[in-house]
């Protein structure tokens, strides 16, 4: 019996996806419960399940293209390409018939009668199933694998080895003038990065964006981290970083200046007297937003372990589409990555967004002396319809004040 795979809803107001690796190819057996494709949307990636246990019959849409919500994408033969049981033989039979060679391990799949007939005759006759299958993917012919196996059977391992060797570069002749080839690779644009180049060109559109600037000595917050660090880390089981500091600067200066926590909603400003934080993380597709909820009622410890978490599941495309929706402000730490400055683009219908950058040594003046201090930039960028400068600059030293008293933060002085 055919079942059909169907793209099953995946979030409220998501009505088309992109097809993205389809772990199984046309011919394969599938497990009830095991992942057959994944699913791209402009936010978050879902995994499509094998509903039932079978072989995978048919694949109608393939990777990178589009399909709406409700389209059948495949179907699934319930019930094939798994043994029956054959009758015990008859004891006279049974004494008669001479013992077959046992068969190795590699190739304990069953082999159907179909697959069986579709074999030719020679050539192929020592290529084990799952190698006859690895050779499709990969383009390549049994006269190129060197066989390993018992009796000279050719196993999936072969080929995948071949398949990692590099292939000798064959002589071609140098291209001169209009002949110059320029190689390009043209892929289809991910929903999850048609998403991210919407909202960024929307956001340099609608708002008046200004970015201001200042430095941040973190030495009383090194020295902090240093002191109590393997204390935290044995009690709650995860280092204390910087963010967790910048995330609770961040809400006592956006409780100090509330318009940078604010929003333009049509001809009206909004003031959010609740504080769910926005945190971007670099993720196996790009960049996401997931957003701590209700940061100003979390310990440092919680913080930290929110953003950790946030980070693993990214990588893994693993975060929900609840995670990456609202928010009020957003910090961005493109110092992970080196950057010594920066712009960030506000995140819509967000008003601010706070960018933080590389530690480094540099000579500043302290006391009518010039000593040498860890400095970071931070930059916020913000709509300029909504916060003045004056209220920009506010925000910044308060964040600044923060971070190089702590204390400040636990006093709320």
């Amino acid at each position: 019996m055919a079942i059909e795979l169907k793209i099953p809803p995946v979030g409220e107001s998501i009505t088309e996806v992109q097809i993205g690796d389809w772990l199984k190819a046309e011919g394969d057996s599938v497990q009830r419960d095991e992942i057959l494709v994944k699913i791209e949307t402009d936010k978050v990636t879902v995994d499509l399940p094998a509903p039932v246990a079978g072989v995978l019959s048919s694949i109608k849409i393939k990777k990178g293209q589009n399909a709406m919500v409700g389209d059948v994408i495949g179907t699934i033969e319930e019930g094939a390409g798994t043994a029956k049981a054959e009758p015990a033989p008859k004891p006279e039979a049974a004494a008669q018939k001479a013992p077959e060679p046992a068969k190795p391990a590699e190739d304990a799949e069953p082999v159907s009668r179909e697959l069986r007939e579709t074999l030719p005759p020679q050539g192929f006759a020592r290529v084990m199933p799952s190698a006859r299958r690895a050779l499709k993917e990969r383009g390549l012919s049994a006269d190129d694998v060197e066989p390993t196996g018992p009796g000279g059977r050719l196993l999936k391992e072969d080929v995948l080895r071949a398949a990692q060797k590099p292939k000798a570069a064959e002589p071609v002749a140098r291209p001169q003038g209009d002949e110059l080839d320029h190689p390009e690779e043209v892929v289809a644009m991910s929903p999850f990065r048609r998403r991210i180049a919407e909202r960024l060109v929307e956001s340099q559109q609608t708002a008046a964006i200004l970015t201001t600037f200042n430095e941040v000595d973190m030495s009383n917050v090194m020295a902090l981290r240093k002191q109590h660090q393997e204390a935290f880390q044995a009690k709650y089981g995860i280092k204390l970083g910087f963010m967790s500091f910048f995330v609770k600067a961040v809400i006592d200066a956006l409780k100090l200046v509330p318009s940078v926590n604010g929003e333009i909603r049509g001809t009206d400003i909004v003031y959010k007297n609740y504080y769910d934080i926005g945190v971007a993380v670099g993720g196996g597709k790009g960049l996401a937003v997931p957003v701590i909820r209700a940061a100003d009622r979390l310990s440092f410890a919680e913080v930290e372990k929110t953003i950790a978490d946030f980070g693993v599941r990214a990588k893994d495309n693993k975060l929900e589409l609840k995670e990456l929706q609202g928010g009020t402000f957003t910090i961005s730490n493109g110092g992970i990555y080196g950057s010594l400055l920066s712009t960030p683009i506000i995140n819509p219908p967000q008003s601010g967004i706070l960018g933080l950058h590389a530690i480094n040594d540099r000579p500043v003046a302290l006391n009518g002396q010039v000593v040498i201090r860890p400095m970071m930039y931070n930059a916020l960028s913000y709509d300029h319809r909504l916060i003045d400068g004056r209220e920009a600059v506010t925000f910044l030293k308060r964040v600044k004040t923060c971070v190089e008293e702590p204390a400040r933060i636990l006093l709320e002085v």
